[in-house]
């Protein structure tokens, strides 16, 4: 799968250094810094908070890839396979929510 390449590339990263990975909580504050990262970037492109003339733009994918990174870093260091955590909240999303919305027209349930 294209995620597990991911894990073993940020691994590959991650283990040339001494430190290795950060502790569960430092990779928990870092997770939250970047998604507050992403939250502000999202609230200057739609929300009310337009950028100061004075603030670089930043690419809402770049901020969604440092997201990922932590992530995959946070996941690598607690040895799990994001891949599987994956699979399995799309299998209970997939059952749970399977008639929550309204499909579209033609649209079949994936099965």
């Amino acid at each position: 799968m294209r995620q597990k390449k991911s894990e073993d590339r940020v691994d590959r990263y991650i283990s040339q250094f001494k430190e290795g990975y950060f502790s569960p909580l430092s990779l928990q504050a870092r997770l939250t810094e970047e998604v507050g990262e992403l939250a502000r970037e999202v609230n200057h492109r739609y929300g009310e908070k337009p950028k100061k003339s004075s603030e670089k733009d930043k690419a809402l994918e770049e901020e969604l890839g440092d997201v990922l990174f932590v992530l995959t870093c946070f996941a690598n260091s607690l040895n799990m396979d994001l891949s599987e955590a994956f699979e399995r909240s799309m299998s209970k999303i997939e059952t749970r929510d399977r008639d929550r919305w309204t499909r579209k027209e033609g649209e079949k349930e994936n099965e």
